[in-house]
């Protein structure tokens, strides 16, 4: 059977202006962009071959077709609402499914999502099971925040986007932080390795110390939660991204004994499917997302300044 009649959102656009008298409130009930209204109603426009709209006067309002068109539709939509309804679908919140990194969650959402909530009550954010070499085809996702691996692209049709978390700097306890004078020091120290990225100890000593010999690595964790634990329990001396160790570093249980941050071309980025680009739940996460992520940068100015314990480099 091929269908002739507009899709539903065409209509639902359509329909939410003529009772708003507005493309912007119309937007806000519909949870989309003001552009994705007024494309909607275009397309419908487009299709009927006629103007439905008048964009004249500071309100919006059906011209003579378009009242026309309205008289036959709505009772129709409304009608397909109350058959939703009688189903036995209830009116729920907003929800996006969030895939993110094991520790970036534990340690820098989770204890943030309270305040997005307060700001947004009508948005559900549920957390998903995080997979390695996410092929970000899964259809219970819809939005992930992952490491950017570098030399690899971003899948076709997934938008991403920098949050933070490109810079490592090295960081232990107190009590080894004084043993360490120098950054060549480290060599003779314990140092904790995340196996996911064993590299990550030869380039902070290469590029922000300029010490070429490799270093001997410590005992390894394959999740960096496990590796901040280790490194708190005074096992060894880590080395990661400041804004997982934000909590530890303002209770003096780690410390940074050197400044330098250097940066690993990987960090966090939020991943979307382009198709979702004009969801409004999607873009009002994403603004706080990345707000949220600017100001773990700017706290951690990637030195950590004002850290008692914290050495300057030799």
């Amino acid at each position: 059977m091929q269908f002739k009649s507009p899709s539903l959102p065409e209509l639902h656009a359509f329909l939410a202006v003529c009772q708003l008298g507005s493309f912007r409130q119309a937007a806000g009930v519909l949870f989309v962009t003001q552009a994705a209204v007024s494309r909607a109603v275009q397309r419908l426009e487009q299709r009927l071959e006629c103007t439905l709209l008048d964009r004249s006067g500071p309100r919006v309002l059906p011209t003579a077709r378009g009242r026309e068109f309205q008289q036959l539709v709505e009772a129709h939509v409304a009608g397909l609402e109350t058959a939703v309804s009688r189903f036995g679908v209830r009116a729920s919140k907003r929800r996006l499914r969030v895939s993110v990194v094991p520790t970036l969650a534990t340690r820098w959402l989770v204890p943030r999502l309270g305040q997005f909530h307060t700001l947004h009550p009508d948005i559900e954010i549920e957390l998903r099971p995080f997979h390695h070499d996410e092929s970000f085809t899964r259809d219970d996702v819809d939005l992930w925040v992952n490491v950017k691996r570098p030399g690899r692209a971003w899948p076709r049709g997934i938008r991403a986007r920098y949050l933070a978390g490109r810079e490592i700097v090295p960081a232990c306890t107190p009590a080894l932080a004084a043993k360490l004078r120098q950054p060549r020091d480290l060599l003779k120290a314990t140092l904790l390795q995340h196996i996911n990225f064993p590299g990550n100890w030869a380039l902070w000593l290469q590029k922000a110390a300029g010490v070429d010999v490799a270093p001997v690595l410590g005992p390894g964790f394959d999740l960096g939660n496990n590796l901040i634990v280790a490194a708190c329990a005074g096992m060894g001396v880590t080395v990661i991204q400041p804004m997982l160790i934000e909590a530890e570093l303002a209770s003096g249980q780690l410390v940074l004994p050197f400044s330098p941050a250097v940066n690993t071309d990987r960090g966090y980025y939020l991943c979307s499917r382009a198709a979702l680009a004009e969801n409004e739940a999607v873009a009002r996460f994403t603004r706080w997302l990345v707000g949220e992520a600017q100001a773990s940068s700017e706290r951690a100015g990637f030195s950590a300044r004002g850290s008692a314990a914290r050495k300057k480099m030799a």
